[in-house]
C-alpha cells in the first residue's frame, strides 16, 4: 500500500513539473540548420508554437537587429501563408564582397493565407541569411505573434547572461566561430587542391604517353630488325645457291 501510495505521489509530481515546464518552454524560438557562422551565411527556423487553446495563430512578425543589419534575407515559401519581406535604408552602408548595400531587411511577415497555427500545433518559418556579422556572438530578434482572437503576444524581452529567462523571450540567433569557408578560405583551398590533382593527372597522362610512344618505337626498331635479319638470310641463301650452280 506504501509503495501505491509513493508511486501515485511521484507520478503527480513529475506530471506537476511538466504542467510548468511546459508553457516556460513554449516560445517563439530559432535555430539555425547546422551552424550559424560569423562571417557567412546560413539557413534559420523560426519555431512557432501555438500557446492557446481556444485560438489559432494566424500572422507571425519577426524584426531584424538594427544595430547587425543583414544584406541577404531571403525566405522559404511556407504553404497557406502570405510572406512580406520590409526593407529599410541604412545610414551606413554594408559593404558586401566589395558591393555597397544601402539597405537590409527590417522585417518579415507571415500571414495566414489559407493555413494557420492551430492549439496543439507548431509550424518552422526558413529564411536564407548573411551575411552574418563577425563582431557579435548572438543576433536577437523581436517577435510578435497575433491570434484570430486579436490578441497579441509580443516576444520582445532579450534575455541576460546570468539572469532568469524573461516572461517573454525574444529569439536568440547563437553565432559559432568563423568557417574557413566564409570568405572563401576553403573553397580556394579546395580549388587549389583540385589543381594540383589535375596537375598530377596531366603529369601522368604525358608520362604515360611517353612510355607508350618509347614502347611503340622499340616494337618498330625490332620488327624493322626482323624484317632485315630475314632479308640478310634470304641474301645468303640466294647467294650460296648461285654459287652451286
Amino acid at each position: 500500500m506504501n509503495v501505491s501510495r509513493i508511486a501515485i505521489a511521484g507520478g503527480v509530481a513529475a506530471s506537476t513539473v511538466l504542467l510548468f515546464a511546459g508553457p516556460a518552454a513554449a516560445h517563439v524560438g530559432v535555430q539555425p540548420q547546422g551552424e550559424a557562422a560569423k562571417g557567412g551565411y546560413a539557413t534559420i527556423n523560426f519555431k512557432v508554437p501555438n500557446e492557446r487553446d481556444n485560438a489559432s495563430t494566424v500572422k507571425v512578425e519577426v524584426s531584424f537587429p538594427a544595430d547587425h543589419p543583414l544584406s541577404s534575407v531571403t525566405p522559404q515559401a511556407v504553404p497557406g501563408w502570405k510572406i512580406t519581406v520590409d526593407k529599410t535604408k541604412l545610414d551606413k552602408p554594408l559593404d558586401v564582397h566589395g558591393k555597397k548595400i544601402n539597405e537590409a531587411v527590417s522585417k518579415v511577415t507571415w500571414t495566414a493565407d489559407g493555413g494557420k497555427i492551430e492549439p496543439g500545433y507548431f509550424q518552422q518559418f526558413p529564411l536564407s541569411v548573411g551575411q552574418l556579422p563577425e563582431d557579435t556572438d548572438q543576433l536577437v530578434f523581436k517577435a510578435l505573434q497575433t491570434y484570430d482572437n486579436k490578441e497579441v503576444v509580443r516576444w520582445i524581452e532579450e534575455p541576460k547572461e546570468g539572469a532568469a529567462e524573461p516572461e517573454s523571450p525574444a529569439p536568440v540567433l547563437k553565432l559559432t566561430a568563423p568557417a574557413s569557408d566564409a570568405h572563401g578560405g576553403a573553397a580556394a583551398g579546395k580549388e587549389a587542391d583540385e589543381h594540383k590533382t589535375d596537375e598530377k593527372a596531366a603529369s601522368s597522362e604525358e608520362t604515360a604517353a611517353a612510355e607508350s610512344a618509347s614502347d611503340n618505337t622499340a616494337r618498330t626498331l625490332g620488327i624493322i630488325g626482323i624484317v632485315i635479319g630475314i632479308a640478310g638470310v634470304a641474301f645468303g641463301v640466294l647467294a650460296g645457291r648461285r654459287r652451286t650452280a
